[in-house]
């Protein structure tokens, strides 16, 4: 930890107190991520085809809000926005891997390039550190891009993390939900004989590629489908068993009713039909199927089932979870909204709009965020804007080839994204930009149309 983060740290235990109740009085708190899947692949978003019965239970039981967005649609800064609670131009996340263009000049040169980027997690409190503080064991399994899991202040977890061998993205920790839940039972048995509330990051390699489902799902998708969308389905299938495999540990170790579920996917995934990747305007893009991804909220002993019409940003998730365990707030306040009176009153949210952003891949300067923008976007009722620009990355050529300017949507007449309203609609996008630039001010004059 830096000594800035350290520091502000001691600040906010000065200014709060840390309040520490007695863990029967803490929700556990189980963090549930899929990994690359659109929000339409499940059964109660009405999916044909696809069953996922296990998370369905899971969203009947809780509060849905089918108009969920992630702040950043791509793997590592999507996963840096939950634990920071952080936009990605505010925690310098807004990519994969740093530009091996320009910082691939040697290994060593590239090696440093990438410590560099993930000693950005120290200057924030994360999530774990701060339910630690509050009395909490936490525990990281599965995707996990910023070091070892310490980095993030997990008390225990799997990643080893760079610079260890295959340290990218989880290394040890992708073994989860693919081969067992064990190590996540394990703490759960732990935590429960210490007598500790816990928070744990379920975070499975699922349905990520390479889909490698059991037979015995996938020959139930591929009579029907080409083999690569079979393949895609039967492993959502198959990440769903994982997830009802965890929860009903939970009841079995009777801790479901006082624990705080929190679901939903990092990014979506269109499946192409005649190969393994994803299909334009999904993943890494903020259309529908790349941003869109339901999120639940279920608590038992304290959210009564909702489905809610309202859109939420993956960023409020951090506040309402510190919410819930009794937490003191992070040392600098984050853009979300704590949705816990909300969602206990069952009464609306009052917010004018929500907003994301997009970036390329690769990172083209770690010091300079917008060097690699490609959208900003804001959603205000049934409309949505996406402002294009110029970032620099490895994505940028077919991104350049499609984008023609401001887009203007209404998702309730058109939620496929498929008619262009901005020529007809010049006041309605003026009023959406100038919502995008009072949220996120560019400091350089940039190109927004092609």
């Amino acid at each position: 930890m830096s000594w800035n983060k350290w520091m502000g740290s001691m600040s906010a235990v000065l200014l709060f107190g840390v309040c520490a109740a007695p863990a029967a009085e803490r929700p556990n708190i189980l963090l549930i991520l899929s990994d690359d899947q659109s929000w339409t692949d499940y059964s109660f978003m009405g999916h044909p085809d696809i069953k996922t019965p296990h998370i369905d239970k899971l969203a009947e039981g809780g509060v849905l809000f089918r108009r969920g967005y992630v702040a950043t649609p791509l793997c590592r800064p999507s996963l840096m926005n939950l634990v920071t609670g952080h936009y990605g131009h505010r925690n310098g996340i807004t990519g994969n891997d740093p530009s091996k263009e320009r910082y691939n000049t040697s290994p060593e040169a590239y090696r440093k390039a990438k410590a560099s980027l993930i000693s950005k997690i120290d200057e924030f409190d994360t999530l774990p550190e701060l339910l630690v503080r509050q009395g909490y064991l936490t525990h990281q399994s599965g995707k996990w891009w910023e070091g070892n899991y310490r980095r993030g202040g997990f008390t225990h977890g799997m990643t080893r993390g760079f610079p260890q061998k295959g340290g990218r993205h989880g290394d040890d920790g992708l073994k989860i939900g693919r081969e067992g839940i064990q190590e996540c039972t394990d703490f759960i048995d732990m935590a429960l004989a210490e007598e500790k509330p816990f928070f744990m990051w379920y975070a499975p390699f699922m349905p990520h590629s390479p889909h490698t489902p059991p037979e015995r799902l996938l020959k139930k998708y591929k009579a029907e489908h080409p083999l690569s969308v079979a393949k895609y389905y039967a492993m959502c299938e198959w990440f769903d068993e994982t997830c009802g495999e965890l929860l009903s540990y939970f009841e079995q170790k009777g801790i479901l009713e006082n624990t705080l579920v929190v679901y939903l996917s990092d990014n979506g995934w269109v499946q192409r039909t005649n190969s393994n990747s994803y299909a334009p305007r999904s993943k890494r893009t903020p259309y529908e199927a790349g941003a869109r991804q339901p999120t639940i909220f279920s608590w038992p002993a304290k959210l009564k089932p909702q489905d809610r019409p309202e859109p939420i940003i993956s960023l409020d998730i951090f506040p309402t979870i510190l919410a819930a365990a009794g937490a003191n707030p992070p040392a600098i306040p984050v853009p979300g909204l704590n949705l816990l009176p909300e969602m206990e009153k069952q009464k609306p949210i009052k917010r004018k709009a929500i907003f994301g952003e997009c970036f390329a891949h690769d990172i083209a300067d770690i010091k300079n965020p917008e060097a690699s923008l490609l959208y900003r976007w804001v959603i205000e009722g049934d409309w949505k804007l996406m402002l294009t620009y110029d970032g620099k990355g490895r994505d940028n050529r077919n991104h350049k080839a499609n984008m023609l300017g401001p887009q203007l949507f209404n998702l309730k007449n058109d939620p496929n994204e498929k008619n262009n309203l901005a020529s007809g609609n010049s006041e309605k996008v003026s009023h959406l930009s100038t919502l995008i630039e009072g949220w996120y001010p560019l400091k350089e004059r940039r190109v927004n149309s092609w």
